[in-house]
């Protein structure tokens, strides 16, 4: 139901699935993370009245809330670096099934640190429920991100490079239309990754604009 895509790594899609509201994404090496784009991969939707919340945990820090997801808003783009601050939530608890990021032994040292792994954690709620939530988030940070004109919006950004996958991905089918039951080897997702990534080191993101 969901995909993340670490700004430099390959898509994840495989997730673990806490219990039938709460599942998290292992985010390794998360010292080294400045921007992750997570997002409804348009197979199955949230039923109505609901949306997924969207919560970071990094060690010490606890858990902390990111953003939400929405049948209305399938997609977001959040900066990590140097928001690792910040209220902490209860929602250790409910994700506290997934594996407990510590730090690797025996991995590189980054500024002196050990390499550590961090959580996504999305948790499917009530969609009231969530408003209510996102409203803690500091209104200063809200306004920051909204008015930034050297950025395309993220949530259209994100849309796009979505398209994009799909659009190359249905390429490969020939003859039949891809549906959710499509089997798509990781061999074709890996090409897409270093198609796109080259392509926009070379033209930028411009050509996204030009999807249908």
């Amino acid at each position: 139901m969901f995909g993340c895509i670490v700004a430099g790594r390959s898509l994840q899609t495989e997730l673990n699935q806490i219990d039938e509201t709460h599942a998290a994404f292992e985010l390794p090496a998360a010292e080294q993370i400045n921007h992750i784009c997570v997002f409804l991969l348009g197979t199955v939707p949230f039923p109505d009245g609901y949306g997924a919340s969207v919560h970071f945990f990094w060690p010490g820090k606890g858990f902390q809330l990111l953003g939400m997801l929405s049948n209305e808003k399938p997609s977001a783009i959040f900066r990590l670096r140097g928001t690792f601050t910040g209220q902490i939530t209860d929602a250790h608890a409910v994700f506290s099934g997934a594996s407990t990021p510590m730090a690797t032994d025996g991995t590189p040292m980054t500024d002196g640190l050990p390499s550590v792994t961090a959580i996504l954690g999305l948790a499917i709620e009530p969609l009231p429920a969530i408003l209510d939530q996102m409203s803690s988030l500091p209104t200063a940070a809200i306004v920051a991100r909204s008015c930034t004109p050297a950025l395309p919006d993220a949530t259209i950004l994100a849309e796009n490079i979505v398209k994009h996958l799909f659009n190359y991905i249905s390429s490969f089918v020939s003859g039949t239309a891809v549906t959710p039951e499509t089997p798509v080897p990781l061999a074709i997702i890996a090409r897409w990754y270093e198609s796109f990534i080259g392509k926009v080191r070379n033209v930028g993101i411009g050509f996204l604009d030009t999807l249908e």
